[in-house]
């Protein structure tokens, strides 16, 4: 994991005390030991870019910080091709990134276009502050050692467990928007943004829609073909499902050796499916069952206030403890894959998650993810959110809009800051979120793509003889509907449902009276942080039951609650006994 902050100086150089402060509280907000911190520098007139690493050495490229023509470049995040750091910032180019450029009386920081790779910035009297951790610019902008909250803006931290705006948890902190530019030359700021790819109509011949598929396929083959000289093989995590299967048959085309692991018992889809594919690709398949224990009536867990304060330390505010983050390990260079972010080739999750596609439904879905649950909020929240949702209702298409929503905040926010869990082990290969990938996406027919229709076409584009492979969950989109199945024709094999298993209970989803008990104390007795932006009767109705009836916005509460009392910054708690929550009884 890298972490950048670039300080651009109003008038004369940047001021000793405040690098002093931001070398001091870096170990606050990198969420590493402190001893694995490295650190480098670069001091120009005015301009100061600071930076910090957990890898162990100086082999993984582009460097942290390089020096290209003059200009000094630091790159959170990987480039599918180290050699086009001097391209930066550039919209055409590969990875997974976020960049930062500095010289003398000049500060530049870029998002790609999905955000992923964040920037966030903030402005004081004498100071241009711009980093890669929110807390982090807001400490260094900071006079004295104090956080300041932006309680209004924890309003869609509530409602949904994440950001549904360009807002941080910290007054004055702001994340950059997608495919954005901050420059700042002789100590003035601009941001300048370009709107993300509008999609072309459907392609209506076969012809032309292996033409426009050509673009998407040849820049996801980019993201892996530098896998090839790496000296083992790539570890897929492999499932059933579609996504996955792409990166397979992607892996496959592109020659990188690489092998694949299920989760599962062998009669669960998801093992038998990823077995075939993985004999039809001729590669080693690893199976990893699940542990096998007596019959418990009762599972212990750990207490929500360390959950919380490792996901406050992790996410920085931005990330609900519903959540599970990835737990921190010693970084790793060894190359993994995920089907991380595969809707982006199926236009989005939002738009997954409509049967219906009508106008009304559309406009339902989009006023429903910024403004949920209004009976909770207090008129102000309400109207912050019905402001937050008006440009994305104005637009005229409705599915574009809930497609680019998918990349502004489910990808660009919610990712952004829960992904830094898994970063701080290494800096795994994400085909989906490169740049590259993501622009061709979005350049295809929203329609088309919600088809499912690309997603298969690129599988059998990267590897034919998946073709009579079965999916697992639902039938494909394109061929509901489809009732003969010629070897000419387009229908794909079967699918095989989703089982269900003893796995589909989760403490956290149904968190028992001890739990819920716990949850309650904390976010009724601290109602009056939280009163700004819910009404407290509500969140009494909430917790009446002695076990929560909406566990999420439970801990979505007791987030947000944890976070205004001080929990985070502040040192790990100690001494917190395990809580025992109840599992249903199958008898019942």
């Amino acid at each position: 994991m890298r972490v950048y902050l670039a300080l651009a100086a109003k008038r004369h150089d940047v001021p000793a005390d405040v690098l002093s402060r931001a070398r001091t509280v870096i170990e606050t907000a990198f969420p590493v030991p402190a001893d694995v911190i490295r650190a480098r520098e670069w001091h120009g007139r005015g301009v100061s870019l600071l930076a910090w690493t957990n890898e162990p050495g100086d082999t993984r490229q582009p460097p942290l910080i390089s020096e290209h023509d003059g200009r000094v470049i630091g790159l959170n995040g990987h480039l599918a091709d180290p050699a086009d750091v001097t391209r930066l910032p550039g919209d055409s180019v590969g990875g997974c990134f976020s960049a930062w450029i500095a010289r003398d009386g000049e500060l530049t920081a870029s998002t790609a276009v999905n955000r992923v790779c964040p920037v966030f910035y903030a402005e004081t009297p004498d100071l241009h502050v711009v980093g890669s951790r929110a807390l982090l610019v807001h400490l260094a902008a900071q006079p004295v050692d104090r956080i300041e909250h932006d309680v209004l803006a924890l309003q869609t931290m509530i409602r949904q467990g994440f950001f549904l705006s360009d807002e941080t948890p910290y007054k004055g902190v702001t994340a950059l928007r997608p495919n954005a530019r901050l420059d700042v030359q002789d100590g003035r700021r601009t941001i300048a943004e370009t709107p993300l790819p509008e999609a072309a109509p459907a392609p209506t011949s076969a012809r032309a829609k292996r033409a426009a598929i050509g673009e998407l396929a040849e820049a996801l083959l980019a993201t892996v073909t530098p896998l090839r000289d790496l000296s083992e093989p790539v570890n897929l995590a492999l499932t059933g499902g579609r996504d996955t299967r792409i990166l397979a048959a992607l892996l496959h085309a592109a020659r990188v050796p690489f092998r694949v692991t299920t989760n599962g018992l062998d009669t669960h889809p998801d093992v038998i499916i990823a077995r075939q594919i993985a004999a039809r690709l001729k590669v080693e398949h690893t199976v990893i069952a699940p542990q096998q224990t007596a019959q418990k009536d009762a599972v212990l867990v750990e207490h929500p206030l360390s959950r919380t304060w490792e996901t406050l330390r992790t996410c920085e505010g931005m990330t609900s403890a519903y959540e599970s983050i990835v737990s921190y390990l010693p970084y790793s260079g060894k190359p993994t894959m995920s089907g991380q972010s595969g809707e982006t080739l199926r236009a989005g999750s939002l738009n997954l998650l409509q049967t219906d596609l009508g106008d009304k439904a559309l406009l339902r879905r989009i006023t429903t993810t910024f403004a949920k649950d209004e009976k909770m909020f207090t008129a102000d929240a309400n109207e912050h959110a019905r402001e937050l949702a008006r440009p994305w209702l104005a637009r005229p298409n409705r599915l574009e809009a809930l497609d680019h929503l998918y990349i502004w905040y489910k990808v660009g926010r919610w990712q952004a800051s829960a992904r830094a869990g898994s970063l701080r082990r290494g800096d795994p290969v994400r085909p989906f979120l490169d740049n590259r990938v993501v622009r061709a996406a979005l350049s295809l027919d929203q329609g088309w793509r919600l088809s499912e229709g690309v997603i298969y076409d690129l599988i059998l584009r990267f590897a034919p003889q998946l073709r009579d492979v079965p999916i697992e969950g639902k039938p494909w989109r394109f061929a509901e509907g489809m009732t003969k199945r010629w070897f000419w024709s387009r229908l794909p094999a079967g699918h095989m449902p989703t089982a269900r298993t003893d796995g589909g209970w989760s403490w956290r989803t149904s968190p028992g009276p001890a739990l819920t008990d716990i949850l309650r104390r904390q976010v009724l007795g601290n109602l009056d942080v939280l009163t700004p932006v819910v009404n407290a009767d509500e969140v009494r109705a909430l917790f009446a039951d002695p076990v929560v009836r909406k566990p999420a916005q439970a801990w979505h509460l007791y987030t947000v609650s944890t976070l205004l009392t001080g929990l985070y910054p502040g040192k790990e708690p100690e001494g917190l006994e395990q809580i025992t929550v109840s599992t249903p009884d199958p008898a019942r």
